[in-house]
């Protein structure tokens, strides 16, 4: 048990993580179409804010600004030639804010997926794929990264890549899929899939679990999925504030920070070991989460009605495995 995670989760029985990255960064002035990962060399204060805002909002855990830090990502903005730079001012920054916090906080080095396709469907090799992330991985280990958070993936053969990438690096990580078609990923992933999957690697994350998606109910209901196969690996939530709405021009998350305070007290009773938000998730929102994990006292595991009820219906009415769930006709959202 020497990495920081691993010490936090032994001595509390939730974690908060942080929320969404992109949602701050454009408010800070981002535009579309801008590869993030460059204001770490150029606009390094607002890195250190964002950071910071997470923090102050009460995350133990947060993700460094380096989700679409591998070769192909950068490749797009010609940036290829950077990988390791970008990660490691990315940790370096991250480390700075959370040595400064006065409190244990894990520096996650994010690993978002590559954009390609992996074979035998696409171009991309797991050899290939498991050196871009490899790469990725040894900029952000140099930086100081405590564990490498891979996430929003959708193919099993580039999790088991990202997995192969961690255990070269020699760095403990935790791993996240999106599940954002009817109850499973992209590739047709579900939860009982990624349960099987975690536990057939040979460097198993120290935790696993859904972020992004559709919105918070759909999450959910993978959560109850992963939590009702009792898996020994925490399992982590991180859902979206809601739904995307494009409103003057921008877009826009409809929940607010009481219904993903209730989010993440519904969560932490399914079983959820980390609980944080991804899209559309604020400050705000986090401070309202944080102070509901620890004002509100456990309850019993949430029923799919119950979480229809309290965070809106769910956009499919099954979560991919069988399970049936509320017709979306139910969408109404409370708050």
């Amino acid at each position: 048990m020497t990495d920081a995670l691993s010490r936090l989760l032994a001595s509390r029985d939730w974690l908060m993580a942080d929320g969404a990255t992109g949602t701050t960064l454009f408010n800070m002035g981002l535009q579309s179409g801008d590869a993030p990962e460059l204001w770490n060399a150029d606009h390094p204060d607002r890195i250190r804010a964002l950071y910071r805002g997470a923090v102050e909002a009460g995350s133990d855990i947060f993700l460094t600004n380096t989700f679409g830090g591998t070769a192909a990502r950068l490749k797009l903005h010609e940036a290829q030639g950077r990988v390791r730079e970008l990660n490691r001012l990315g940790a370096e920054l991250g480390r700075e804010v959370a040595d400064a916090a006065g409190r244990p906080v894990v520096v996650a080095g994010s690993m978002g997926p590559t954009g390609e396709i992996m074979a035998p469907m696409g171009p991309l090799t797991h050899d290939a794929a498991v050196e871009m992330f490899h790469e990725q991985a040894e900029g952000l280990k140099e930086g100081g990264a405590d564990v490498l958070w891979v996430e929003t993936i959708s193919a099993p053969e580039e999790y088991r890549a990202a997995a192969e990438a961690a255990k070269r690096a020699g760095m403990p990580w935790v791993g996240t899929m999106s599940f954002d078609t009817a109850g499973r990923t992209m590739m047709g992933v579900t939860s009982a899939n990624m349960v099987t999957l975690v536990g057939q690697l040979d460097h198993p994350p120290l935790a696993f679990g859904a972020n992004c998606g559709v919105g918070a109910s759909d999450l959910m209901r993978t959560v109850l999925g992963f939590t009702a196969m009792a898996p020994e690996i925490p399992v982590v939530a991180k859902g979206n504030a809601g739904i995307p709405k494009y409103v003057d021009g921008h877009i826009h998350y409809d929940g607010t920070p009481e219904l993903m305070a209730r989010y993440a007290v519904l969560a932490r009773d399914a079983g959820a070991r980390i609980i944080g938000g991804c899209c559309g998730t604020t400050p705000e929102h986090l401070k309202a989460m944080r102070a509901a994990l620890e004002n509100t006292p456990p309850g019993p595991r949430p029923t799919l009605e119950q979480i229809a009820a309290e965070l809106g219906g769910f956009s499919s009415a099954s979560d991919g495995t069988g399970e049936t769930a509320e017709p979306r006709t139910r969408r109404r959202r409370r708050g």
